[in-house]
């Protein structure tokens, strides 16, 4: 089987051309070259051991395949140099801006990345706000790895942002539910929309469900299972517990009343009632809310949309999980054009710009 290897532009004759002189971007850290501070304008959310510059390299390669860009090959010469546009087919919140330099980066260092927004800012349908100049051949290479990340990050900002905005005071968070490999990506996102991020996996919290609960034969028995293991491996995290009753959520204040725990944080799940004219109750997670009367951080669950998010975020919880951020998204219509007048006539002609 046939590899590719991406350790340096002299072993990849058929990915990316190489012939001009490379020139290194400005870069705000060493982790993540390529990338000009203005543009950094939210950092990515740490992990212990996830690679981005991995998670790049992937993308490209299996774009490239064992022969590169064939169409690009036969096509444009190698030494031919232009300029493409970034253009908004549709208004959102823009996302991927860090993202685009570094894969832009990993293409050809020479390339020059130019905005005229940042991650987080709105866009409006029809709107030029970047572009990228350079050989030729390499930002078509890249085109579609970038605008397939901008896109997924944009969706997911620009909705992260409308749920925000409704949810207030409440903070609107993620979930774990992302696409696989992209956990990541989609988390720097919802960050960029104005979200916060939830766990970033099973290793930084300790999250106590209904399976857990399950086996370890109650509530209980699972907070205590997770004081003890806590104490005996010396580590300090936040504890969040699921509950689905009332009656449970009163198990577990009588419990944390009596003895220490490490719990910081109580989860109320599927309290909010949907009712058949489409609205919602929020009776039960309002007396949730309210028996809890802030000895713990509460986190609202289930039934969670941008039609009932608002009616939830004023029950007094402190925060709104939603897996439909990350699982759901619907991608944001972004071009990357080198004939922009005549895209625009195509947009128009189309109603996308």
């Amino acid at each position: 089987m046939s590899r590719i290897i991406f350790s340096s532009p002299s072993t990849l004759p058929r990915l990316y051309s190489t012939s001009r002189r490379i020139v290194k971007m400005s870069v705000t850290q060493t982790m993540n070259p390529g990338v000009s501070s203005r543009s950094m304008a939210v950092k990515p959310p740490s992990h212990p051991t996830y690679d981005m510059k991995g998670v790049i390299k992937l993308a490209l390669a299996e774009d490239a395949g064992d022969r590169g860009d064939v169409t690009c090959l036969a096509t444009i010469p190698l030494d031919m140099e232009v300029e493409a546009h970034f253009l908004a087919k549709e208004d959102g919140i823009i996302a991927g801006i860090s993202l685009a330099e570094m894969i832009f980066h990993e293409v050809d260092p020479s390339l020059k990345v130019e905005w005229s927004q940042k991650d987080g800012d709105h866009v409006q349908k029809g709107l030029q706000f970047g572009k990228v100049s350079g050989q030729a051949h390499n930002i078509v290479v890249a085109e579609r790895v970038v605008l397939n990340f901008m896109q997924r990050m944009s969706g997911i900002a620009t909705l992260t942002k409308t749920m925000a905005d409704a949810a207030h005071p409440a903070c609107i968070l993620e979930t774990r539910k992302t696409a696989p490999g992209l956990r990541l990506v989609d988390k720097w996102a919802v960050l960029i929309g104005g979200g916060r991020n939830h766990r970033m996996g099973l290793f930084d919290m300790v999250m106590i469900k209904d399976n857990h609960i399950s086996i370890a034969g109650g509530i209980i028995n699972a907070i205590k299972s997770v004081d003890h293991y806590l104490e005996q491996q010396n580590l300090q995290m936040e504890v969040e517990v699921e509950t689905r009753t009332l009656e449970e959520v009163d198990e577990v204040l009588r419990y944390t009343s009596q003895t220490k725990s490490s719990l910081t944080r109580i989860m109320l799940d599927n309290m909010v009632v949907p009712l058949p004219n489409g609205d919602v109750d929020v009776s039960m997670l309002k007396d949730a809310v309210e028996m809890i009367n802030g000895r713990f951080e509460t986190e609202a669950s289930g039934n969670v949309t941008l039609e009932t998010v608002h009616k939830i975020g004023q029950t007094g919880v402190s925060y709104i999980s939603s897996g439909a951020l990350t699982h759901s998204v619907k991608a944001l219509d972004i071009s990357l054009k080198i004939d922009t007048e005549l895209a625009l006539e195509v947009g128009r002609r189309t109603k996308r710009a």
